[in-house]
C-alpha cells in the first residue's frame, strides 16, 4: 500500500511517499527566507510560492523512489484548518491526481496530524492511553484529553495569542529573525550558559506568569509581549540599543515565563485527568527547554512523556499528513 502524502497548510511545500508504514522519501522546500522579509507569513505569498514549487517537489520524490504516480494506492492532503490560499493550491492537485487515478484521497485536518507524528518511528501500543496533549504553535495552543487514538477532546486553549506567536513577536522585537523560537531558544542557552550563581538566584523575576484564574488550565500571552515590549523600549532608551546581553537575557526570561506556564499547566491538566501519560506536538515541542521543564515536573512520578521522535516531525511535514493517513485506513480495515 503506497500512500502519497501533501502538506501546504502554510509555508512548506512538503510531499512524501511511503509503502505501509515506511518512508520511502520525503521533500519539503521551505519558504523562510521568503517570509523573513515580513516578519510573518503572508498568505497570497505562500500561496503563489506553493504554486510555484509544487510540480518541482513531487517530481523530486517520485523520481528519488523510483515510482511513478500510477504505482499510488492513496492520496492523502491536509484539508483545514490553516491558510486557506495555501492549502487550495494542494488541495486543487490532490484532488486531480486522485480522480486522475482513480484512488481515494484521504482528507486530513491539520492539528490533527500534529498530535499523530507522534506516532511516527513509534507503534500504537508504545503509547499509553488515556494522555494529555499540549500542542504549540504560531497560532495554537491547546490541551486535548485523549482516550485513545482517534478519541480526542479539546479541552483548553488560548485566550488570546499562542505562545508559538509570542516567540515569534518577542523576537521581532528585538530585531531577531523568523521564525523566532529557535532563536530565542539560542539566545535563552547562551545566556543560561553563562549564568553566574547570583544571576540564577535573581533570574525569574523579570517578567510575572500569567496563571489567570486559580485551577484555570487556559492560556493567555498577550500580556506576556506587552510587558517584554516596555522592557526593550526601555533598556533602548536607556542605552539607544539592545545588547548582545540584553538580548540573551531577555530571551532567557522570556523562555522561562513560557514554559513555566505551558509546563505546569501541562501537568495540571494530567493530574486533573489523572492520565497516564503526557504529549507534547508542533512547532514548540521542538524547544529543549519546555521538554526539560516538563520533565522536571514529573521525574518522580510514574508518567510517560511522549514527543516527536525527531525535531523535523515537530514542524510541518508530509510524513505527520501519512501517519494520520495509515492510522485512518487501517482502522477500516
Amino acid at each position: 500500500m503506497k500512500i502519497l502524502a501533501f502538506e501546504t497548510s502554510c509555508d512548506d511545500t512538503s510531499i512524501a511517499l511511503f509503502e505501509d508504514d515506511v518512508l520511502i522519501t520525503m521533500d519539503t522546500a521551505s519558504q523562510i527566507k521568503i517570509h523573513e522579509q515580513t516578519w510573518w507569513v503572508v498568505p497570497e505569498i505562500a500561496a503563489r510560492e506553493h504554486a510555484n514549487n509544487i510540480f518541482k517537489v513531487l517530481d523530486n520524490v517520485l523520481k528519488n523512489a523510483k515510482q511513478s504516480l500510477s504505482s499510488i494506492d492513496y492520496i492523502a492532503v491536509t484539508m483545514t484548518p490553516w491558510l486557506m490560499p495555501s492549502l487550495l493550491t494542494w488541495i486543487t492537485v490532490a484532488r486531480t491526481i486522485s480522480i486522475s487515478l482513480d484512488v481515494p484521497l484521504i482528507e486530513i485536518n491539520h492539528i490533527e496530524s500534529h498530535i499523530f507524528s507522534n506516532y511516527i518511528e513509534r507503534k500504537k501500543k508504545d503509547i499509553n492511553y488515556p494522555l494529555v496533549c499540549l500542542t504549540v504553535s504560531g497560532w495554537h495552543n491547546e490541551i486535548y484529553h485523549m482516550k485513545d487514538m482517534f478519541d480526542f477532546t479539546k479541552v483548553w486553549w488560548t485566550q488570546d495569542d499562542s505562545a508559538g506567536e509570542a516567540f515569534d513577536k518577542v523576537a521581532k522585537m528585538m530585531g531577531l529573525g523568523y521564525p523566532g523560537w529557535p532563536i530565542i531558544s539560542e539566545l535563552a542557552e547562551e545566556y543560561r550558559q553563562n549564568m553566574s550563581t547570583k544571576d540564577w538566584l535573581l533570574s525569574n523575576n523579570l517578567f510575572p506568569r500569567s496563571w489567570l484564574n486559580k485551577d484555570e488550565l487556559n492560556f493567555s500571552f498577550s500580556w506576556l509581549k506587552s510587558s517584554v515590549k516596555r522592557e526593550v523600549d526601555k533598556r533602548i532608551e536607556k542605552n539607544w540599543k539592545l545588547s548582545t546581553q540584553d538580548r540573551q537575557e531577555i530571551a532567557y526570561e522570556f523562555q522561562e515565563a513560557v514554559t513555566e506556564v505551558l509546563a505546569t499547566k501541562l501537568v495540571n491538566a494530567r493530574e486533573k485527568y489523572n492520565t497516564k501519560t503526557v504529549m507534547l506536538a508542533w512547532w514548540v515541542s521542538a524547544n529543549d527547554r519546555l521538554k526539560e521543564y516538563i520533565k522536571s515536573l514529573i521525574i518522580w512520578k510514574d508518567i510517560q512523556f511522549i514527543y516527536p521522535t525527531k525535531k523535523l516531525y515537530s514542524m510541518d511535514n508530509a510524513a505527520m499528513v501519512w501517519i494520520n493517513a495509515y492510522y485512518k485506513i487501517t482502522k477500516k480495515d
